[in-house]
């Protein structure tokens, strides 16, 4: 594939934000959309995390992209920026990174849903296991457990993913909804089997790169990690996570896995949820059909589409995004929600993982409300229509103190 002329000069080092544009001109009120900085310093005055970045856009463009406190808690930390601060994305990478690449395969008929996964990775085939799906590992519907503590089971990636590919289920395949890493690991296994490379490449060929997502990656180098904020101080690992993948299992793969292991940063993020809201285009590359960014965005079993959540009201999505809209968490305390009726997409990358200077690690509830205030916030901005609340859950901060 060749990288159109703007890929190709970002990949140069330097980040390629999406253009930025007043609020007002992209059909968003500037004044409403004015809280999400009021949000984002009580949390981090709050100590909920240190830093975070948010990009929200609409209409091609950048209607807010800030950088709120720093990357860590030390007095000489550097301050976050959208644009070079980069975020270990945890869960993200299920969305941004496998499901994408499952995505591209379906369109090029390398892969198809109601196959089973024993078509593409024989090994996998044990039992019940011979009758699960792409379709079902998509939805988490596949009956395989949530985890495996790899990180402790293994010593190699070799043999961690042997005991990936062994996991016994624990219900019948599309009889229970049960989110699972695992499940997701082995469909990253499936598109390294039809792709013939690994995950991390493939992604980056067919993704990243003609995206110009100059800061998105798996196991980042030197340059890119001097720019990440550390996730916490790992007690077995004996030092702090900077760069390095938070998750146990991601790790014991070799830092590349279909659950977890990504790292970007907001801006990056924010020209691959346009390509998304743009059909699969951007820029004049099309990396995945409309109809397939159709088939995959919309919801099909539960509140699940595959491999996206869908918003169901509350969370980190907010309480007004339509039924419509899709995104994802992270557990390092990251998000990306896109509302394609709004044509609207709504990111916050933190660190909420990193202890705080008493050793502990900050309230979840101060991030689980700040995320779904700034969601809020947007949609507020979008709709004239829709009054805007007397105050957020920010303003409230119930179950912010320990």
């Amino acid at each position: 594939m060749l990288l159109p002329i703007l890929a190709l000069v970002c990949t140069l080092g330097s980040p390629c934000p999406l253009p930025a544009r007043p609020p007002d001109s992209v059909g968003l009120s500037a004044y409403r959309l004015a809280a999400v900085d009021r949000v984002m310093q009580r949390g981090v005055e709050a100590a909920g995390f240190p830093g975070a970045a948010v990009v929200i856009g609409r209409r091609g463009a950048t209607a807010l992209s800030r950088g709120y406190g720093t990357l860590d808690w030390s007095a000489s930390s550097a301050a976050v920026s959208p644009e070079r601060t980069l975020y270990d994305l945890a869960s993200l990478t299920k969305v941004v990174a496998t499901t994408s690449a499952v995505m591209v395969l379906f369109d090029e008929h390398r892969i198809a849903l109601d196959a089973p996964v024993a078509r593409y990775l024989p090994a996998f085939a044990r039992g019940a296991k011979s009758r699960v799906t792409i379709r079902e590992l998509l939805e988490h519907r596949s009956g395989l457990p949530a985890g495996r503590n790899l990180s402790r089971l293994a010593h190699d990636p070799v043999r961690a993913r042997e005991l990936v590919l062994a996991t016994a289920l624990e219900h019948e395949p599309g009889t229970v909804e049960q989110y699972s890493d695992v499940g997701m690991d082995v469909l990253g296994f499936v598109v390294e089997e039809i792709a013939h490379q690994p995950l991390d490449r493939f992604v980056q060929r067919r993704i990243f790169a003609p995206l110009a997502m100059t800061s998105t990656g798996f196991r980042p180098g030197p340059a890119l990690r001097a720019r990440a904020a550390p996730t916490e101080i790992h007690g077995r690992r004996g030092h702090a996570l900077r760069g390095e993948v938070h998750d146990g299992d991601a790790f014991a793969l070799g830092g590349v896995a279909g659950h977890a292991g990504l790292f970007s940063t907001a801006s990056d993020l924010a020209r691959f949820a346009q390509m998304l809201l743009n059909g699969g285009t951007l820029d004049g590359t099309r990396i995945i059909a409309d109809t397939t960014v159709a088939l995959f965005t919309h919801r099909s079993a539960g509140w699940r589409a595959l491999g996206w959540d869908t918003c169901a009201g509350g969370a980190s999505c907010g309480q007004h995004m339509s039924e419509r809209a899709y995104g994802h968490t992270g557990f390092t305390g990251t998000s990306l929600w896109i509302d394609p009726d709004r044509g609207l997409y709504v990111i916050v990358l933190s660190n909420w993982l990193h202890e705080r200077p008493d050793g502990l690690t900050p309230p979840i509830a101060i991030l689980a409300d700040v995320r779904a205030d700034v969601a809020d916030i947007a949609t507020v901005a979008a709709d004239s229509d829709r009054a805007e609340p007397t105050e957020w859950r920010a303003d409230r901060m119930i179950g912010w103190r320990r």
